[in-house]
């Protein structure tokens, strides 16, 4: 029961490492279906990324009936995920209170706004909320001087499903142990929080504070890429090595003994004045010219790219974690493959292509044990839905790599 961002990010890393997700939908479907350009209705590309290696059922929850069979679902489920506010979850009778009785080892995982001991438990959240909550906007006027601004990509969604992904695995290995069950929240608030505050609590960390809150070297605004003579380079000279081996490699090796380059503590104290500096330098030289002489040097850097350059990078061409696909309904696709290698225990299922609406209905409540005729009447009622163009068999919706 996720949707949208965070929850589907979750589930989707999931599904790489070898979890058949199922993925229930209402009859309307995920948001994310509609969002963005696509060749069918119901398939953006933003869920076509999320949900690969899902099965989609659509389940009218507002009908007794639906719940009924969602029951039955869970009753041979390892953990049950959901994205729905917590006060939802108790109408529906599908909170962990209500589920532990009769379903004791389930890893019943909510990802919320908020931890449901706060004033803000019933207030709903969304990313843009959660960043301006967390101090992004705010952040962001500090560096760019300018109007705050959220971060330009679902920031607290993805931060937040990293946290539910390690949740579930460490509560399934935890029930190996113990045998039982429980429930996990994360909460997308204090995911943030603690994300955030770990670079820019500063000061604030101590009791009288030492300073202000604000890790200066993120906050300074030459802190972005370089513009060169005919371009731009991301360049990062960070530790006393990076600063010898830039300056020798273009000829000022003596500038080590200035006082604001000297050590470490005394280019944080000046880190305006040493990153204006940097900037200074780098317009001398075209972005050619640096990346061959700081690669020389062994000074980190690595090219300003657009989306467009990184689906091209060269890295991703020889590794093939970027690949083209065949998708059975929207043709060739562009998407990534899961960022991890493994020595021994790889994951041995190739994803699935992200479902149509309802695509595989039939086919998960039969597995679930419900009869032709519960079935039949639950399709009358609209407590269920198949999407009409699906064949209703799983092994036809493997999307293979080309």
């Amino acid at each position: 029961m996720t949707s949208v961002i965070m929850g589907p990010f979750a589930t989707q890393i999931l599904a790489a490492l070898g979890a058949d997700v199922i993925k229930v939908e209402s009859p309307e479907g995920d948001n994310m279906r509609h969002v963005g350009p696509m060749r069918n209705p119901g398939m953006g590309p933003i869920f076509l990324q999320a949900n690969q290696g899902k099965r989609s059922v659509v389940l009218d929850l507002k009908q007794a009936a639906a719940r009924q069979a969602l029951l039955q679902l869970l009753a041979d489920a390892d953990v049950f995920i959901s994205n729905v506010r917590p006060q939802a979850m108790v109408r529906l009778g599908l909170d962990w209170q209500t589920l532990e009785p009769s379903h004791p080892r389930l890893i019943h995982v909510s990802c919320c706004g908020f931890d449901q001991a706060g004033p803000y438990a019933a207030k709903p959240a969304y990313d843009d909320l959660i960043q301006g909550a967390t101090g992004v906007p705010w952040l962001a006027q500090q560096y760019g001087g300018g109007e705050p601004s959220y971060a330009p990509m679902t920031l607290g969604d993805r931060v937040t499903g990293l946290h539910a992904v390690y949740a579930v695995t460490a509560a399934l290995y935890a029930r190996e142990k113990s045998g039982r069950g429980q429930a996990v929240v994360v909460p997308m608030f204090e995911a943030m929080t603690q994300f955030i505050l770990g670079d820019h609590m500063a000061g604030l960390s101590f009791e009288p504070p030492l300073g202000d809150a604000g890790y200066a070297r993120l906050l300074t605004r030459h802190r972005k890429p370089y513009r060169t003579s005919d371009g731009h380079l991301c360049v990062l000279i960070y530790n006393d090595k990076h600063w010898h081996s830039f300056f020798n490699a273009i000829g000022q090796g003596e500038r080590m003994h200035e006082p604001m380059f000297a050590t470490h503590g005394q280019r944080a104290a000046n880190i305006d004045a040493v990153y204006a500096e940097v900037a200074s330098l780098m317009r001398e030289r075209s972005t050619a010219e640096w990346r061959a002489l700081l690669d020389a040097a062994d000074v980190p850097n690595m090219p300003m790219a657009s989306p467009e350059d990184l689906l091209a990078d060269p890295h991703h061409a020889v590794t093939g974690f970027v690949r083209e696909i065949e998708h059975p309904s929207e043709g060739r696709l562009r998407t990534t493959a899961n960022p991890t290698q493994w020595s021994a225990t790889p994951p041995g299922r190739e994803a699935s292509a992200a479902p149509q609406l309802g695509q595989h209905t039939l086919q998960v409540l039969r597995e679930a044990g419900l009869g032709e005729a519960q079935i039949a009447a639950l399709q009358a009622s609209g407590g269920c839905m198949q999407a009409s163009s699906s064949n209703d068999k799983r092994e036809t919706d493997i999307c293979p790599a080309i």
